[in-house]
């Protein structure tokens, strides 16, 4: 395997022997990009992993809610047939 160290000092000799001129220039582009990116990403309708998280964990309570409602209204459901059956064998036929 190759030595990291030696990676690092290859990459170092390599910076340390571009021309301080073209240095700057690069790091004035990279400036660009990053400052351009930045401006088309606030663009865009998107939010942070933290907030899309907290979105998910939200609707996953709100699913779970939904399940225990519908199975109470499937439980009451019966009981008023029952009731609303009980109500017309009670009442005389007109």
């Amino acid at each position: 395997m190759i030595d990291t160290k030696k990676i690092e000092q290859l990459a170092k000799q390599i910076t340390d022997s571009i021309p301080p001129g073209v240095r700057d220039m690069a790091d004035n582009i990279e400036g660009r990009v990053k400052q351009t990116l930045q401006q088309q990403l606030s663009k865009l309708d998107v939010v942070s992993r933290e907030e899309f998280e907290v979105q998910q964990q939200m609707l996953l309570r709100l699913r779970q809610r939904i399940e225990v409602l519908e199975k109470q209204s499937q439980a009451s459901e019966p009981a008023k047939v029952d009731v609303d059956a009980g109500d017309a064998a009670t009442k005389p036929s007109e």
